[in-house]
């Protein structure tokens, strides 16, 4: 008698869950102005985590799917001021990208700076993806970090990866994110992180129900960021500075040689 191969399918926890419309998601748990909590998770271990999920967590879904394509270019200044504030945590730090969504067409450009009491604040404007700011996304660069740094503003990484959203019974949000790439837009540099999730909730002060569970796993928030941790991994001669940790110990983004001068 012949063998019959036994093929196991497995399923991602994220479609068993009930689905919430993008409209309904941004009515209930807009949170642009939030606390974020960061976490490199082992794509072994991601659905055991969120197959614990309390009932009633629901997943983003857009046209049937649950996860959505995202190509992201980040801008900074010729001296990376952008990255060298986020990574010495600096008080008036601020992150300046268009984000493209990749399966509906939209893009904005979006302005990130620090509120009170360590949260963060986002404004976009809609705004064609990978452009400098121009019209309205020009005004708001101009108005948040000042006219002569929104001036000296260029392209420097680009990342793409997919993202799941989720909605957790107490009104925090989740992200998550798989298949990161990053590419340096300074140099022929790239890099991808294959074998990790990032995770990211979205929360007031009080941690989410998903920061319980992944505590409960044993994982703790860390110190992350596409933009700084991407840059420093494909440009060995810029400091690692409050990422080091994460690029070592957690994000499997390889560290290219420097090129000789």
């Amino acid at each position: 008698m012949t063998a019959l191969a036994v093929r196991t399918v497995t399923t991602d926890p994220v479609n068993a869950l009930e689905p919430i419309a993008l409209d309904d998601l941004v009515a209930t748990a807009a949170l642009l102005t939030r606390v974020d909590r960061k976490y490199v998770v082992p794509l072994a271990t991601l659905d055991a985590i969120l197959a614990e999920l309390p009932a009633g967590a629901r997943a983003l879904e857009i046209d049937g799917s649950r996860s959505m394509r995202y190509r992201s270019v980040y801008l900074d200044t010729p001296g990376l001021d952008s990255f060298h504030a986020a990574g010495r945590s600096r008080r008036r730090r601020w992150k300046v990208r268009t984000r493209e969504y990749l399966d509906t067409g939209a893009s904005f450009l979006e302005v990130k700076t620090r509120g009170g009491r360590g949260t963060t604040v986002k404004e976009r404007v809609a705004h064609a993806a990978a452009h400098a700011p121009a019209g309205k996304g020009e005004r708001l660069v101009t108005d948040r970090i000042g006219a002569d740094t929104a001036a000296s503003l260029r392209p420097t990484l680009e990342t793409t990866y997919r993202r799941s959203t989720l909605l957790l019974p107490s009104g925090a949000r989740a992200t998550i994110d798989r298949d990161l790439s990053v590419r340096s837009l300074l140099a022929d540099r790239s890099a991808s992180a294959q074998r990790v999730a990032i995770v990211e909730t979205k929360s007031g002060a009080t941690p989410g129900e998903l920061d319980r569970l992944l505590w409960q796993h044993g994982l703790r928030p860390v110190r992350i960021s596409k933009y700084g941790a991407g840059l420093a991994a494909l440009h060995p001669e810029l400091p690692r500075m409050k990422w080091h940790r994460a690029l070592d110990h957690h994000l499997d983004l390889p560290r290219p040689i420097a090129p000789r001068v």
